[in-house]
Formats: structure tokens, C-alpha cells, sequence
């Protein structure tokens, strides 16, 4: 397996103890995690397999450290690329915009030819709405450590399970 690049935007510090935990699920070595305000595109060109994460802000924001990078990131070249995503949000409190930053990344890249894996059935999730959700799937992993830290653990392993044999 190629080399993994892990890059968050977290306010809180939750989006970046994801990030650790889902790096920590790889073998030693295998991943670089780099906080987004800190990377430029052009680094992205030295992967193959990229996972980028970010909390969802307010009703529906692109949690701050993003917002400069996403405009670069919508003109990078991404061909070949597997890229897998995960996004915090809270479902209780911001159910009408559950995940939303999650999807707006997606958006951003979704027609940049890379492959977009590490889809999540929403069935085990309580929400109203969601820009990360099409075709009733999740655009990646989304987790909730505000009412449900309890199942951030089994998500993660399961979608780390899911992701190992389809990165390069």
C-alpha cells in the first residue's frame, strides 16, 4: 500500500483527534497527517491515496481552515487519486445540516478524477438533512462526538476495514 495523507481542519480539536485515531488504524509509517492550514496543494501530488476531514460549523459551514484550501483544491489535478472523507457534525443540535462540510468537499472534488471511496450507509444515523448525503449513502464517514462519542470508535475501525483493500 502507498502512502496515506491525512489532512484535517479541526477548530475544536475533535475533527483532529479523528484524524490521529483513523491515522492510528494503519500500519506505522503509512500516514502523514497534516493539518490543512499547513499544506499546500502541490504536496498532494507526491500521493495516491488521500482522507480529508472537517467539522461542519454553524448551520452548515466549511470549518474555517478549509475555506482557503477548498478553492485551491477545486483546481488541482486529482486524476487517479483515491480519495476517502469523513466529516464531524452534530445531528441533535444541527440536524438540517448534518455533516454539511463533509459535502461541500465532496462537491469540490467530485469531478476531478479521482475515485471517491469509503461510502456510509446513513441507516445508523439520526439526522434531518444532509449536503454529504447522495444516493441515500453518505459521501464518507461521518461522526457525531457531541451525541454519539460512544460509536465513533466501531465507525471508524469498520470504515478503516473498508478502506485498507481499496487504497493502492
Amino acid at each position: 500500500m502507498e502512502k496515506i495523507v491525512i489532512i484535517y481542519g479541526s477548530s475544536s480539536g475533535n475533527t483532529e483527534s479523528a484524524a490521529k485515531t483513523i491515522s492510528s488504524k494503519f500500519d506505522s509509517g503509512m500516514v502523514d497527517l497534516c493539518d490543512v492550514s499547513k499544506v499546500a496543494v502541490g504536496d498532494l501530488a507526491k500521493y495516491s491515496n488521500l482522507i480529508l476531514g472537517t467539522s461542519t460549523w454553524g448551520i452548515g459551514d466549511l470549518q474555517d481552515d478549509w475555506e482557503g484550501f477548498i478553492v485551491k483544491l477545486k483546481e488541482a489535478d486529482l486524476t487517479g487519486k483515491k480519495v476517502a472523507l469523513f466529516g464531524l457534525g452534530d445531528s441533535d443540535s444541527y440536524a438540517d445540516s448534518f455533516v454539511d462540510g463533509m459535502g461541500i468537499i465532496y462537491e469540490a472534488i467530485k469531478d476531478k478524477g479521482c475515485e471517491i471511496i469509503g461510502q456510509v450507509a446513513v441507516d445508523d444515523y439520526s439526522f434531518v438533512e444532509s449536503q454529504a448525503v447522495v444516493d441515500n449513502r453518505f459521501v464518507g464517514l461521518p461522526l457525531d462526538e457531541d451525541n454519539e462519542c460512544n460509536l465513533s470508535e466501531d465507525r471508524i475501525n469498520n470504515w478503516v476495514n473498508q478502506l485498507k483493500p481499496a487504497f493502492n
